[in-house]
């Protein structure tokens, strides 16, 4: 049945409407970035460059690296723009533009997503200038209230559980990520479980000129413990976007890992001098793996 043009937007060239890509513009393989101005650190590294498009705050290059295509995106910050990602990538591979239907079950693509981005530590034993690379991802955004997403044991238990410790007045959610990517990618960095908050200062407890309705957040992050017979779970660090990824990549098809840059650590209220650095060597070890 063929998706309306309300629903499936399309530019005048009929490329995706955010975006502005085309589905000969990506490849299978591709890397994330929040800030657009990341997007030239991550492409400086390839032999070539064969495509450059920007709309908004979303910058596309497509280019080799060892031979391999592959493609750099930036998505700007918040599960929002995750949304906006993950739908338009899954409409590039999975939607015939001619036609306006979704490809069957048999023509499906399955894109392998990786996210480079910089994350703050919860704990005192991650320490500033580390990688980590996300096991489950929480989101304490809304997101997921709009979607089907279907969810493990372990992972509604632990949702229930943040809930009830923050006395939220919605169910978080908790996703795994790519157990394939997570072990190709993630050899050496620290596993982590990371929180997805719906914003930088409030809901990752900070304060400048605004009180907190939970004047001891931070603290209920760290002390968060959930036992099960896979061991100990506890929140490692937080960010604002991966576990739209996690969740959204679930339910499209698609095998979605996160990186972290650890370029802050709240419990001992450092900052990374270097955090520049901190994300070049993070974007250089993907390189290698992929």
């Amino acid at each position: 049945m063929a998706i309306p043009d309300s629903e499936l937007i399309l530019n005048k060239d009929g490329s995706i409407y955010h975006l502005n890509l085309l589905p000969d513009h990506i490849s299978d393989t591709i890397i994330t970035v929040g800030d657009p101005d990341r997007v030239p650190s991550v492409s400086q590294h390839f032999d070539s460059i064969e495509t450059v498009i920007q709309k908004r705050e979303f910058v596309t290059h497509v280019g080799y690296y060892r031979g391999k295509r592959l493609t750099v995106i930036s998505t700007g910050m918040g599960t929002d723009n995750i949304d906006i990602l993950l739908n338009e990538l899954d409409a590039l591979v999975n939607i015939d533009f001619v036609t306006r239907e979704p490809r069957s079950l048999e023509e499906r693509i399955n894109l392998r997503i990786i996210r480079v981005g910089t994350s703050g530590a919860l704990q005192a034993d991650i320490p500033v200038g580390s990688h980590l690379v996300t096991e489950h991802a929480v989101g304490l955004d809304s997101l997921m209230q709009f979607y089907p997403l279907v969810e493990t044991g372990l992972e509604v238990e632990v949702a229930r559980e943040i809930q009830q410790s923050l006395q939220l007045d919605y169910r978080p959610y908790c996703v795994r990520g790519s157990d394939l990517l997570r072990e190709q990618l993630g050899a050496g960095m620290i596993a982590g479980n990371t929180l997805t908050c719906p914003g930088f200062y409030g809901p990752q407890g900070r304060v400048l000129r605004l009180d907190l309705r939970l004047p001891t957040l931070i603290q209920q992050f760290q002390q968060f413990r959930h036992q099960s017979a896979e061991g100990e779970f506890r929140l490692t660090n937080f960010e604002m976007e991966t576990a739209g990824y996690y969740a959204l990549g679930r339910m499209l098809g698609h095998e979605v890992v996160s990186l972290n840059a650890i370029v802050a650590n709240r419990a001992s209220g450092e900052f990374a001098t270097n955090s520049e650095a901190v994300i070049n060597d993070l974007i250089a070890k993907t390189l290698a793996r992929v």
